[in-house]
């Protein structure tokens, strides 16, 4: 009878040649898919915590934990001030304040982490008007296959799609662009930025606006949404601020330093995977045919402005002469 071992050492070693050639140590690619799933769990975990606290009054909780006591421990970025404001309150005050209002005003969860992947195209259609950059075509055919998605979302008004959430829900992904475009501003300023130190500084200063915003619409709500607090909201306003907000953008600063960004930026696809994944399990939300076609196109666009390019280098090139 045959010896299996020398067969079990040649399947063990094609297993160890595939994860060294892996870009990513197998302890990185855990801590990356712990962050994505931390984040699109998230979504659900921002329905139950507005389900006591109002959504402008979440952000001040989110923001205000963000930002203290760690503002006295952790340096301020050594880029002017301005640009701090500016990057806190649009990838913070105004992206959260319509990503919660919007979630409030009947957005389902799953449905909020597809949309708000938009930011994406946002990043760069404000990057070309802003920084002069110009879009190439993998770009623009991704931008269509995505929109083509919220199209489809938009057909579907009613239920758990409403008018309202769908246009806040844009803006949110919109104002993530802004401040996407902010942050390249900031790095051209000054180079390699600490992200927890812009994480936590930028908080501070989307706080002000975000509390007198929400005192103006909420008054009264947003007092009474923190007296006698439940357990699921308050574990929820936590996970928000320390595992979504302080412990993922500290693992995911930590990945971009060590590995180049087109190895570490394509984990961010499976964010509406688990988006729709925890939003079925934790709130019993229906998961409707229609849901995954959209969320097809979307991730189909993204895959296309990631990999488009790649993708056709990797093509085998045919020479003029070659026959047809």
């Amino acid at each position: 009878m045959p010896d299996p071992r020398p067969a079990s050492r040649t399947l063990l070693g094609r297993k160890m040649d595939l994860l060294e050639r892996f870009p990513m140590r197998l302890r990185d690619l855990l801590l990356a898919l712990t962050v994505v799933f931390i984040w699109g769990v998230n979504f659900a975990v921002i329905k139950l915590g507005l389900r006591q606290v109002s959504p402008l009054g979440l952000g001040v909780a989110r923001f205000f934990l963000a930002a203290f006591p760690w503002v006295f421990f952790v340096e301020r970025p050594k880029v002017p001030l301005r640009l701090v404001a500016i990057y806190g309150l649009l990838i913070f005050a105004m992206q959260f304040g319509f990503l919660f209002t919007g979630m409030k005003l009947g957005m389902s969860a799953g449905l909020s982490s597809l949309i708000l992947q938009l930011q994406v195209f946002f990043t760069i259609a404000l990057s070309v008007l802003v920084l002069e950059e110009k879009p190439t075509s993998w770009q623009l055919g991704g931008a269509l296959l995505a929109f083509s998605g919220v199209a489809l979302v938009a057909a579907h008004i009613g239920g758990d799609v409403t008018a309202i959430g769908l246009v806040l829900l844009v803006a949110a992904a919109a104002s993530w662009g802004g401040g996407n475009v902010a942050s390249k501003r900031i790095s051209q300023h000054s180079g390699s930025v600490n992200m927890i130190g812009l994480v936590v500084w930028g908080s501070l200063f989307a706080l002000p606006p975000l509390f007198v915003v929400s005192l103006m619409l909420e008054g009264r709500e947003l007092l009474n949404s923190f007296i006698g607090l439940d357990w699921i909201s308050a574990g929820s306003i936590a996970y928000i601020v320390y595992l979504s907000t302080l412990f993922g953008y500290a693992v995911w600063s930590g990945l971009l330093g060590r590995y180049p960004v087109n190895t570490v930026a394509p984990f961010t696809l499976l964010v509406p995977v688990f988006g729709f994944l925890g939003s079925t399990i934790v709130l019993r939300e229906p998961l409707q045919g229609w849901k995954l076609a959209a969320s097809g196109l979307v991730i189909a666009g993204l895959c296309l402005n990631l990999f488009g390019a790649r993708l056709l280098g990797t093509l085998p090139k045919r020479s003029l002469s070659s026959p047809e």
